[in-house]
Parts: structure tokens; C-alpha cells; sequence
């Protein structure tokens, strides 16, 4: 068993005691269930925006311990503020040490759409992420079906949250649906999580021209995004870069000064 079945065989477990704890009707009742999204898709096409989808994790199966030190308000604030075009919040807590609380205690205080990561297998997630806020779902095509893709897709456009695809080889680009509106390519093996810029670039040409393309992982440098966006990529889901500093919220102000020095 590879670490991403792992994942998923914990997590088929851990979802079903939380549809014990809290039914779908129940999460219905929630404030934000009502609540209209923000869009991604917009965001990353804003031309003040930087294009990077910053993400908040404390560990990784890969990596261990990332920043357990950081508190999630004043960095996912900073990504707000210094112009993240979307934040990206670890849900999972046994491999990535994030919770749902992570996204709803702090919804309303950020103005920037918010991507709910984790491993989507049962629909109820889908209930579950409207109802703490989320904006955008994230559908890995590695450990989900064509048909799977299609039904939760399809359902997460009925909750009104946008779809990020995520896909590591062109097999899986067979996912792509009408429903999807990001497609992700990951340059992290989640089976091997070893790292390859190049399966963007490999993968690029083949993402339909109406889909967003964002490429995720292995981006720590600007000339990286520099070279992505000649590509033709729209997003970039960073996420170790800034989180491995100190201060996650200087790294990316940082980061985010020199790409706009470069950029003029």
C-alpha cells in the first residue's frame, strides 16, 4: 500500500464518523452554507493579482513537521493583503496537521477565495466544505474514478464551489469534465512524492484552452513562474516555500516583491 491508498483508506474512516457526529442536515444550518463563493477563477485573471494560489500546511507525509510554529491568522492575512490570488488551506489533520476549523474560524476576516485541500472521496465532504466556507474544492484524480470525478464535480457546481482538478500524468487527464474549472498539474508524485517541474511543462499543451491551468508543487523560485506562465500556465499553488521560513508572511512578501520587480 503506497501512501496516497493509505491516506485515502484513513480518511474513508474518518468521514464516516464525522457524518455520525455532524449529518448533512446539520451542516445545512451552517452561515456559510447559504453563503455565494467567492471566485478563484476570476481572481487569477485579475491583473493586479499575482497568480499564486498560497497555501497553509504544518506538515506533509514527505516532509514531517513543515511550521507548527506559525499561527494560521497573521499568515493566511498576509496572503490576503500582499495579494495572493487565492489561498489554499490543508483540511486534513492526521497527515497535514490542518483542521475544518483552519477554514471556518477564519472565513469572514479574508477577502481572498479560499481552496478547501484535502482528499475528497464521499460527497459529504462537499457539504461539509460549503458549510465552513470554502470556496474551491480540490478533486485528485489519482484516487478517484472518471465516473467519481464527474459525480462530485458535478456537485460541488450544485453547492455553487468552484473545481480544481489536480492531475499528475496525462492518463489521468481522461478527468477532465465540463464541470471542472481548474485543471492542476501537481509536480509532486503523490505516490513516490518525488518532484519534476517538467510534468507541467509536459502536460500543458494537453489541458483544454477553456480550463485554467495552475501548476502545484516544486515552485520556489520566480523565474520558475516566469517560465510557467510562458507556458501558458493562469495559477501557482505554492505552498513549502513560504512555510518552511521562520515567518511565512515575510517569505511571501518577499517572494511577491521580487516577481512584480521582474514583472515590469
Amino acid at each position: 500500500m503506497n501512501i496516497l491508498e493509505k491516506i485515502v483508506a484513513d480518511k474513508k474512516k474518518e468521514v464516516e464518523k464525522r457524518k455520525q457526529e455532524t449529518p448533512v442536515s446539520e451542516l445545512e444550518d451552517y452561515d456559510y452554507f447559504e453563503t455565494e463563493c467567492d471566485s478563484l477563477k476570476r481572481n487569477l485573471l485579475l491583473p493586479d493579482k499575482t497568480g499564486i494560489i498560497a497555501e497553509f500546511k504544518r506538515k506533509s507525509p514527505s516532509k514531517g513537521i513543515i511550521n507548527d510554529k506559525a499561527e494560521i491568522f497573521d499568515v493566511i492575512d498576509a496572503y490576503d493583503m500582499i495579494g495572493a490570488s487565492g489561498i489554499s488551506i490543508l483540511t486534513d489533520e492526521k497527515y497535514f496537521g490542518g483542521t475544518l476549523e483552519d477554514i471556518y474560524d477564519y472565513r469572514d476576516a479574508i477577502g481572498t477565495p479560499i481552496l478547501r485541500k484535502d482528499f475528497m472521496i464521499d460527497e459529504y465532504q462537499f457539504y461539509e466544505a460549503k458549510a465552513i466556507g470554502a470556496d474551491v474544492i480540490l478533486l485528485i484524480a489519482a484516487c478517484l474514478t472518471v465516473q467519481q470525478t464527474k459525480q462530485f464535480a458535478a456537485l460541488a457546481k450544485q453547492l455553487g464551489l468552484e473545481v480544481l482538478l489536480e492531475i499528475h500524468n496525462e492518463e489521468e487527464l481522461e478527468h477532465i469534465c465540463d464541470k471542472v474549472d481548474f485543471v492542476g498539474v501537481n509536480n509532486r508524485n503523490l505516490k513516490t512524492f518525488e518532484v519534476d517541474i517538467n510534468t507541467s511543462l509536459n502536460l500543458i499543451n494537453k489541458i483544454p484552452k477553456d480550463k485554467l491551468a495552475i501548476a502545484e508543487s516544486g515552485i520556489s523560485n520566480v523565474d520558475t513562474i516566469t517560465t510557467l506562465k510562458r507556458a501558458g500556465f493562469k495559477g501557482f499553488l505554492i505552498g513549502e516555500n513560504f512555510m518552511k521560513q521562520a515567518d511565512p508572511s515575510i517569505a511571501f512578501a518577499e517572494f511577491v516583491n521580487e516577481l512584480k520587480a521582474k514583472s515590469v
